[in-house]
Parts: structure tokens; C-alpha cells; sequence
């Protein structure tokens, strides 16, 4: 999913640090309140954006310009919500562009925004909504996990199309997805199984922050 560096015309990679910038400096207040009204979580924090490296360099090639791997930003949105989540994606985004060719730095507006932001936002109103539906965690949480994956391809997919609509928008948005799908989702199938193995043993390890967690993003959680 990672847009390489100078792929995208400038025009697009100043639009979406523009829409992307914003986010990351309100996830950034974020994870200041949390970190004071929850210094144990801090290693949360940690693990979240551990996970997010991890697997999101697992890169594999797929569609000029960019390529396929898990996400990693399922867990993040569960345990601290979306906009934290930006902030931890933004990071690893930085330090896989630097360090690992992977990405750039002029995409990175782009790249946040789809593996920051949208898959995010997805995950965590998956994983709530599945919690009002009174579903299982471990559904709840490989929903969460496996949307917030395909819709962060999605969205580059609808990235890579404003930028290169031939022969019109829908129809290069189409063929990015269709693309990406042939790995997105087995991909995304294994990133949820995985997911809910670690959430659950979050849950086993450290319920009592959890829990507090839990109300400061205004959701339930149970083991059963």
C-alpha cells in the first residue's frame, strides 16, 4: 500500500499532507492525555506501534508504484482509537521511508492518510459496532483488524486513481482494488486471525489497563 517516493505528482502529495497534518497534531494531544491520565499504557502504546512496523513491512509486490502487506492498525484503533493510531502509523511510515525505501517522504501525506486514518476510522467503528451487536471479541476484533486492512487498499486504490485517472476515476479506482485484492485479502484474512491472538493475550496480561482504556475510548470490552 505504501505509495513509493515520487510516484504521486506534487500537486497531490501537498493535498494530502494538508488533510493528514492536521490529524496526526490532534492524535499527538491525544496521546499526551493518555499518557498522563494513563501513564501504565505506555507500553500499550508501544506494542500498538510495534505491531504496525512489524507488519507493514512485510511488503510483497502489487500495483506500480506501491505494494501489498498487512496493516498492523486494527490493534492500535481497538486499544486507543483511530486518531492515536495516526500518530503510530505516521512514525512507522517515517522510519520505513528512511530506513527501508519503503514508502517516501513526499507520499507520506498519502501514505498516512490511508494506512493512518481510514483504515483506522474503520477498524475502531467496526470493532464498536460489533461490540453493540453484542458479537463475540474475537469477531469484534478480527472484523476490526481485517476491514481496517482492506479499506486502508481502498483508499489507495482511490489515491492512485485521482492521480492517474485513465481512463476515468472509477474505472482505474476498479482495477487498483482488483489488483491488490488477489493478496489484499488473504492478507487481511490472516492479519485478523493474528489480531485476535495478540488482543486476547493483551486482555489475559493486562486487564486492568485495559479496562481503563476501555472507558477513556467509550467502549465495552468482555473476554466472554
Amino acid at each position: 500500500m505504501h505509495i513509493m517516493e515520487g510516484f504521486l505528482p506534487w500537486q497531490w502529495c501537498i493535498l494530502w499532507y494538508a488533510i493528514s497534518l492536521p490529524v496526526i497534531i490532534y492524535g499527538i494531544i491525544r496521546i499526551m492525555k493518555v499518557a498522563d491520565e494513563l501513564p501504565e499504557s505506555k507500553p500499550l502504546l508501544a506494542v500498538s506501534g510495534a505491531f504496525i512496523f512489524i507488519l507493514s513491512s512485510l511488503k510483497m509486490p502489487s500495483v506500480t508504484g506501491s505494494c501489498s502487506h498487512p496493516t498492523g492498525n486494527g490493534l492500535g484503533a481497538i486499544l486507543f482509537g483511530p486518531w492515536i493510531t495516526t500518530v503510530m502509523a505516521a512514525i512507522v511510515l517515517i522510519f520505513q521511508a528512511l530506513l527501508l525505501a519503503h514508502g517516501g517522504l513526499t507520499t507520506l501525506g498519502a501514505n498516512t492518510f490511508s494506512m493512518g486514518i481510514i483504515g483506522p476510522i474503520f477498524a475502531w467503528l467496526t470493532y464498536k459496532g460489533s461490540i453493540k451487536l453484542n458479537l463475540p471479541i474475537s469477531i469484534a476484533v478480527f472484523l476490526a483488524a481485517f476491514l481496517g486492512d482492506i479499506m486502508t487498499y481502498v483508499t489507495t486504490s482511490f489515491q492512485l486513481a485521482l492521480a492517474f485517472p485513465t481512463p476515468n476515476l472509477i474505472a482505474a479506482a476498479s482495477k487498483f482494488m482488483l489488483i491488490f485484492a488477489y493478496t489484499q485479502v488473504p492478507l487481511g484474512v490472516a492479519e485478523g486471525l493474528l489480531t485476535i491472538v495478540v488482543f486476547e493475550n493483551i486482555l489475559k496480561l493486562k486487564p486492568d489497563i485495559t479496562e481503563k482504556l476501555n472507558l477513556l475510548i467509550r467502549k465495552p470490552t468482555s473476554t466472554r
